[in-house]
């Protein structure tokens, strides 16, 4: 992938943000994420080090699930993302720490 085009599909993802729909998460409450043909669920605990959010995703039932695990700050977030045919951004979640709060941004819907 050129420099370029990569740019070009950063900038895309990042403007589907502005549209997405976000919810606050509610502390060891499970929070359901669809990126398109891959799905999951995160949550997370509050630890002394920052929140632990963990996400596990899989392709479908017969996918081999994958955890994604993060400590969050204050003002940290972190993108899951599912890759689309070319020239299409890819599907995006953001989950971010604001304050005492953690919020996921879904990606909007086409």
């Amino acid at each position: 992938m050129t420099i370029r085009r990569t740019i070009i599909t950063a900038a895309c993802a990042v403007a589907s943000l502005g549209t997405a729909h976000a919810g606050e998460l509610k502390q060891i409450q499970q929070q359901d994420i669809d990126l398109g043909e891959v799905s999951g669920n995160a949550y997370y605990t509050v630890e002394r080090d920052g929140f632990h959010l963990v996400a596990t995703l899989a392709q479908g039932e017969a996918g081999t699930p994958v955890r994604v695990q993060a400590v969050l700050l204050s003002g940290q977030s972190v993108l899951l993302s599912t890759p689309r045919a070319a020239g299409l951004a890819p599907v995006v979640v953001k989950i971010s720490r604001q304050g005492d709060s953690l919020f996921l941004q879904e990606p909007a819907t086409d």
